[in-house]
């Protein structure tokens, strides 16, 4: 049995009204603009195509905490860095298309007055913008990177659109999605803003609204899912470790093509992705904030905890929002 198709109508509580109110005026009154707020032509943020800061962290990347990864050349560490990042950007910026097929689907089917339809449109602005300034920036970096790797990339059309029928699960997804380049993007500025400037700037201006938009998405799995009946509520229980470990995959994984360019060998990329000690804590460590979350909203039980274990995604549950992973340490 899947999820209700039917929206939340206007009797939603006073304070999911209250959050959404919050949201749309953080909407309106902070907002960014890529054209209006990075000074693109800037020679602060002028990118080095030889930047050591290009470089993988062992303690972020998968692909930087492999052995054969340290034992290239700087140069060749840089090329591959360099790919690595410009792909990521491209990457987060096709998911975006997918969320914003999804909502666009979904509030089309809302009341008048609905407090939801104008948030998720405030949201898909920002969305546009964020698609914007993810490929100015791939076009800046002069790599020409695929982005998401080919089924998923042909899939994603019909994903966005199924979504908007079966909202929850769509909004799983999009935390699903949203989680690991959120945590990824802050773990690089954490580590010392060891990052080319522009690189970091369209990072800081991404980071600031997805804090909305991550927000918002979990406050609509509250309000929603305690509307749920017992059986579809252990439908979207089972869904959630699901959804956060495929697209985790799909995110933060490179394509095929990643790895016959720069000639990695196939036990190489199985290391990284995820069958080594590190890579499986760095994986685990994107989900501190979504296993606090599933555990508020009644989708933590003792069967999906043990699917969260099986699909390498279980651990602790983050003590407040971002809280970083300090168990991730590269042992050299």
């Amino acid at each position: 049995m899947m999820p209700s198709t039917v929206p939340l109508t206007q009797d939603v509580g006073n304070d999911y009204r209250e959050a959404l109110q919050t949201l749309s005026e953080g909407s309106v009154n902070r907002r960014f603009d890529p054209y209006l707020d990075i000074d693109w032509d800037s020679p602060e943020l002028a990118l080095d195509p030889k930047d050591p800061r290009w470089i993988l962290s062992p303690e972020i990347d998968p692909l930087g905490a492999t052995q054969w990864y340290r034992d290239q050349s700087v140069d060749r560490q840089i090329e591959i860095g360099k790919w690595r990042v410009a792909n990521s950007i491209k990457v987060g910026a096709a998911f975006e298309t997918i969320l914003i097929r999804g909502m666009m689907q979904y509030i089309m089917k809302l009341p008048n007055g609905s407090p939801e339809f104008r948030y998720c449109l405030h949201e898909m602005t920002e969305e546009c913008n964020h698609i914007q300034m993810f490929q100015e920036l791939v076009n800046r970096i002069g790599v020409d990177v695929p982005g998401m790797r080919p089924a998923f990339k042909a899939l994603s059309p019909f994903i966005g659109v199924a979504g908007g029928y079966a909202h929850v699960i769509l909004f799983i997804g999009i935390l699903g999605g949203e989680e690991p380049i959120d945590h990824f993007q802050k773990a690089l500025i954490r580590d010392g803003a060891n990052l080319p400037p522009m690189v970091l700037r369209t990072m800081e201006i991404h980071i600031a609204e997805e804090a909305r938009h991550i927000s918002f998405a979990g406050e609509f799995l509250k309000a929603h899912i305690a509307k749920m009946n017992p059986v579809t509520t252990q439908v979207c229980a089972l869904a959630f470790p699901l959804a956060m470990r495929w697209l985790a995959g799909e995110i933060i994984a490179p394509p095929r093509s990643f790895a016959e360019k720069f000639d990695i060998p196939r036990e190489v990329i199985k290391e990284a992705f995820w069958r080594s000690p590190q890579s499986r804590k760095i994986l685990s460590g994107y989900f501190g904030d979504m296993r606090a979350l599933a555990d508020e909203i009644g989708l933590m039980n003792p069967v999906t905890r043990r699917l969260w274990n099986a699909l390498g995604i279980g651990g602790d549950h983050a003590r407040y929002r971002s809280e970083p992973d300090r168990r991730i340490r590269h042992a050299a």
